[in-house]
């Protein structure tokens, strides 16, 4: 044998050698996000919700007075919170701030003749921020005083992840939308995949790796039988539409590519987000996929798919206040956007990145990881930054409050 023949077959054993080192690293890190997860998650494995509210905090959600919540203890209409040892109230968690907005009228629940929204979180690009905003989102809304329904059908299945399930270990593919989308399909509606999670108005849909074989089995069906693609996109429309009658807000996390689950579920929403970071690669990006969009939804039209949206807004998911650079970017979004840009972005924070290391979002922590007036700064832009959002879905229903005039131009 050859020198050249045996260097040739050492170099072909050490690249099959490397192509197999990929299934060990995956099996590592996906021990590894189980060790974060159980961590993230002590005393116990399944992720909980300890955020209490002070009086005032209280107050302020349910657009009433300190007083009138103290009265209505005093008289026994609203139980008191807990006390410590010492006597000090402790706070009150979400049910008890539910409770409070059932009790008191305070209650911002669409009326049963209001249409949910369902809106999808979408961009073909990664790394936007998609999950992020999907899941902070979800958690404005319920401290709100809303009812909603997420729905992973990302097969990374991050948002899964941030609501405390390891798509690895404990969902299995009959637990996501796979028995309802594939060809030969084991569940005629939606229910049996929701989810409880830690938030009491919160539910979830939840996906993992295995929602794939979804992608692979619609795309080869849609080689040779249209139809049957044309069905599929039909039947998460209409299971989304009946499940919907549960809540306020359906929010809709799709994989970041075009794809048939993408389309699907591009179809099935009645309202569009698009995040992008305030880079110039993603702001071409974003371009790209807005004109992808426009030529796929005059496709899918042709095929005799509707697609009708209530309102298509954008938002900067990434903004770091002291990057010229991302200031001279948002300035180009805003003229080539205008109102459709909603003009209070999502700030870069280190205590968004310290919550995701935990698993959790803004409105998860139980107090600051960094000093106070960081939390407070990243707590209260995140606020107006979700509110914009509640806004135009209170438009929908006809509840239009007063708004900054900027916001009423992004919600025109």
């Amino acid at each position: 044998m050859s020198s050249n023949q045996r260097n040739d077959g050492e170099i072909g054993a050490t690249q099959f050698a490397e192509a197999e080192r990929i299934g060990q690293l995956a099996e590592a890190g996906e021990l590894m996000v189980e060790r974060l997860r159980k961590t993230a998650f002590l005393p116990g494995e399944i992720k909980g919700l300890n955020v209490r509210l002070g009086v005032a905090e209280a107050a302020q959600l349910l657009g009433c007075s300190t007083n009138r919540i103290r009265m209505a203890e005093d008289d026994g209409r609203l139980p008191a919170p807990p006390e410590s040892e010492t006597g000090r109230r402790l706070g009150y968690d979400i049910p008890a701030l539910l409770n409070m907005r059932k009790v008191l009228g305070a209650s911002p629940q669409r009326a049963p003749e209001d249409p949910p929204a369902i809106i999808t979180v979408q961009n073909f690009k990664g790394g936007v921020g998609k999950s992020t905003v999907t899941t902070h989102l979800a958690h404005y809304l319920a401290v709100q005083g809303y009812r909603v329904l997420v729905v992973d059908c990302d097969s990374q299945a991050t948002t899964t992840t941030l609501f405390g399930f390891n798509p690895h270990f404990a969902i299995t593919r009959e637990e996501t939308l796979y028995p309802y989308l594939s060809i030969e399909p084991t569940q005629d509606d939606l229910s049996y995949a929701v989810k409880h999670t830690a938030w009491p108005n919160v539910d979830l849909i939840p996906s993992n790796l295995q929602m794939f074989d979804v992608e692979y089995e619609l795309a080869a069906t849609g080689t040779g039988g249209g139809n049957v693609l044309a069905s599929r996109f039909r039947k998460l429309r209409q299971g989304l539409a009946e499940l919907a009658q549960n809540y306020d807000v359906v929010l809709l996390d799709p994989p970041p590519a075009l794809g048939t689950i993408s389309l699907a579920v591009m179809q099935a929403a009645n309202a569009l987000l698009v995040p992008l970071a305030a880079t110039t690669p993603d702001f071409c990006s974003t371009v790209q996929f807005l004109s992808m969009l426009n030529q796929v939804i005059s496709q899918l039209k042709e095929a005799g798919i509707r697609v009708e949206y209530d309102f298509c807004r954008l938002i900067c998911s990434k903004f770091a206040t002291n990057d010229p650079s991302h200031a001279l970017i948002q300035s180009l979004m805003e003229k080539t956007f205008g109102g459709a840009l909603l003009p209070v972005p999502m700030l870069e924070s280190a205590e968004i990145s310290h919550a995701a290391l935990r698993m959790m979002t803004i409105y998860e922590l139980e107090k600051p990881v960094g000093t106070p007036k960081t939390h407070k700064r990243c707590r209260n832009n995140i606020d107006e930054a979700m509110g914009q959002i509640e806004q135009l879905i209170r438009r929908r229903w006809g509840r239009v409050e007063s708004e900054p005039s900027a916001l009423m131009m992004a919600a025109g």
